[in-house]
């Protein structure tokens, strides 16, 4: 493909066979797929039906949501519903916690929708959560995979202090199809929240990019050259796939080698891990981010 090519096809059809997952099996996925169910456990490897679930479930890795399920922001690629969030419930981080002890996890990954509804962007819980982890489990690493929380410093130095082992946030997709992809977002206030989190002192920072919106593989490797002049230490890189009608469409099917490319390209330009595949995503291996 031309580094200047949009790949201007039909959107795909069908999917190709790279893309095709096997069903999650394993004794370690069926004991933890038990404690879900049997505790109402709330997952985003469930709610988001991870293609990578029973991969990292099998090495005692799992992500969890907070704030809610609403968010407040209508991103053109995310399945998460936009409206009015209800009220934050403040026994959250406790049962997060618990449900981390429940399920004997080694490494958790914790999400958020947006919630520009509130005064600190939902910040104090986040650093409530990842206490109330630390407090409950004390051998379990953490990985806070964090809004933006439209760049206010003070909201950001919440999750600074309670220094999780990885803090990180997704940049999406390239700076020319932010404003679609991401209406809300800004592609360089992303990059400064990046670069103000290292600078804060946090140990290992972290980013991630959808393929498969009509991006070049010019501006794909102009993001990964923005992601280490900002001092991202991993980048994970991963087809997008369409949650429904309503969403963005798949405008093409990245091939394998060309993940294969962008990886060594990553690596070349000395990011600590690149995890680059089609089913690759945010918390795809993230144990392995800490090493």
């Amino acid at each position: 493909m031309s580094t200047e090519t949009t790949a201007s096809v039909l959107p795909p059809k069908g999917k190709p066979k790279w893309l095709r997952v096997k069903l999650p099996t394993g004794k370690k996925y069926t004991e933890l797929r038990g404690l879900v169910d049997k505790y109402k456990l709330n997952t985003i490897c469930t709610s988001g039906s991870c293609p990578n679930m029973g991969e990292c479930w099998g090495e005692g890795t799992a992500t969890f949501m907070i704030l809610g399920n609403v968010c407040t922001r209508s991103c053109g690629f995310c399945g998460v519903k936009t409206g009015r969030p209800e009220t934050v419930a403040w026994d959250e981080p406790e049962k997060v916690a618990r449900s981390i002890k429940i399920m004997n996890i080694k490494h958790a990954v914790l999400t958020s929708v947006d919630r520009d509804d509130l005064k600190d962007m939902g910040s104090i819980i986040w650093a409530e959560t990842v206490k109330a982890v630390r407090r409950m489990n004390p051998t379990t690493t953490l990985e806070t995979l964090i809004p933006d929380f439209q760049g206010i410093e003070r909201h950001l130095d919440r999750i600074v202090e309670v220094s999780p082992e990885v803090v990180s946030h997704n940049m999406e997709t390239v700076r020319r199809l932010t404003r679609e992809v991401r209406i809300q977002a800004k592609y360089d206030r992303s990059l400064a929240v990046l670069k103000y989190l290292k600078d804060q002192g946090v140990n290992r920072t972290k980013s991630g990019i959808m393929l498969g919106l009509g991006e070049t593989e010019k501006e794909v490797i102009e993001t990964l050259h923005d992601l280490s002049a900002a001092n991202v230490d991993v980048v994970t890189i991963g087809q997008y796939l369409q949650p429904s009608k309503k969403h963005l469409p798949v405008q093409r099917f990245v091939t394998p080698d060309e993940f294969d490319r962008y990886r060594q390209i990553g690596l070349d330009l000395g990011f600590r891990h690149v995890e680059s595949g089609a089913l690759v995503r945010s918390s795809y291996k993230a144990h392995k981010h800490i090493d």
